[in-house]
């Protein structure tokens, strides 16, 4: 219960869980886990594979993991946490970005132990009939329950019809498969419920719930997102992930090791003491180079991983940047002037010695000259900052 328990937001309900757990120790049947994913694009960063890697944990327990492909669920769109109707995909284009998504979840998964379905087995044999009588199966008035429609409902912004199946089909899933688990985002709550609900209605034990937290971005606080670009790509190259995953603060990589890393609970309990201070906690710095070694390996291979270590620090050494720089937490509201940076993290006395330093070529920001005094930086993520040769800050915005 304590590798479950990682990370988890919610477990619905606990003690069912519990119960579970010890019939299958006393039978000698696995669980069988399920999670889905809708193939609705190609590229994926970190912040997929937060499932990805809770199922791997039940699968290292010795439970059946399903990744349940939604290739039937991709093509109505998934409305959660939208304020309008998503634009459905193409058969087509479903099944090639399934392929993607197989293929890096295998990096994760073992192949030879995960159970790879599609929704469309089962859910594209039902006849017309069929869908009506499961669509009669919850009403309206449940569905509006849902956050996000009950927003745009209030909001006199359009639901389209075919947006209430999606819950009802992703329930359904579980029907399917007689789940015992079903993990998803915290954002996916109401739909997992409704998988319990159709399980009761089939006369299954309903399945469990676990919902897992989205996982932040570079900069500590959004989402990570494309979009916003704070993500570590998962096909990025060594440099470029290693590069990121050395850039976020202290705090926030505790959590990357929380839910992406197969650190045991023991090496985690460290890293967190050593990051709140404590004397026999790990050194914060070693352990961000050895997650950034792990995440690199996972996706790529170990060779690239010390390749990329090795020219990180080559890279620090010719900058002449010392390893364990002064951390300073700021937090600042919009774009904030270089000047006034350099004196809130402490390395100059003045605005006006800032801007003699920056005269004088003598101030860096993530290595880099900084040649106009009124430069005005983005509050995001963390920035390594120089004044002089010998005065350094790291410098963690949020």
């Amino acid at each position: 219960m304590a590798v479950i328990r990682r990370g988890a937001v919610e477990i619905l309900v606990e003690s069912e869980l519990e119960e579970k757990l010890r019939q299958s120790i006393a039978s000698g049947v696995p669980l069988k886990i399920k999670a889905g994913f809708d193939p609705t694009a190609p590229d994926l960063h970190l912040g997929h594979t937060v499932l990805i890697q809770k199922l791997k944990q039940f699968q290292d327990l010795g439970h059946e993991v399903y990744f349940l492909i939604g290739d039937f669920t991709g093509m109505i769109g998934d409305p959660t946490g939208k304020n309008e109707t998503r634009k459905s995909l193409s058969l087509e284009e479903v099944l090639l970005n399934a392929e993607t998504y197989k293929a890096q979840a295998f990096k994760i998964l073992d192949p030879q132990k995960t159970r790879v379905v599609f929704n469309s087995a089962w859910m594209g044999r039902m006849s017309a009939a069929d869908l009506v009588g499961l669509a009669a199966r919850y009403t309206v008035a449940r569905m509006l329950e849902r956050d996000d429609f009950h927003k745009r409902f209030t909001g006199h912004q359009p639901i389209a019809i075919h947006e209430f199946l999606y819950p009802l089909v992703q329930g359904y899933d579980s029907v399917a498969l007689e789940a015992d688990v079903e993990l998803g985002g915290t954002d996916q709550k109401f739909n997992l419920l409704v998988g319990r609900e159709l399980q009761k209605q089939e006369g299954q034990k309903p399945q469990c719930v676990l919902t897992m937290p989205l996982l932040e971005g570079l900069d500590g606080i959004n989402k990570m997102s494309k979009s916003l670009g704070n993500y570590i790509g998962i096909t990025e190259t060594p440099k470029e992930i290693y590069g990121k995953v050395m850039s976020i603060s202290d705090e926030l990589m505790v959590r990357y090791y929380e839910l992406l890393s197969d650190a045991d609970l023991d090496t985690l309990r460290g890293i967190r003491d050593g990051v709140a201070g404590e004397p026999d906690g790990a050194h914060p710095m070693e352990s961000k180079k050895a997650l950034a070694r792990e995440l690199v390996a996972r996706f790529h291979d170990q060779a690239g991983a010390l390749r990329a270590e090795e020219e990180f620090i080559q890279q620090f050494k010719q900058k002449e940047v010392p390893e364990d720089i002064p951390l300073v937490n700021l937090r600042i509201d919009g774009p904030v002037w270089i000047c006034r940076l350099l004196t809130e993290a402490g390395l100059v006395s003045s605005n006006g010695e800032a801007r003699r330093l920056i005269k004088q070529g003598a101030v860096r920001l993530g290595g880099e000259k900084v040649a106009d005094a009124d430069q005005e930086i983005s509050p995001v993520g963390e920035v390594v900052l120089q004044a002089g040769k010998r005065r350094f800050a790291r410098v963690v915005f949020g």
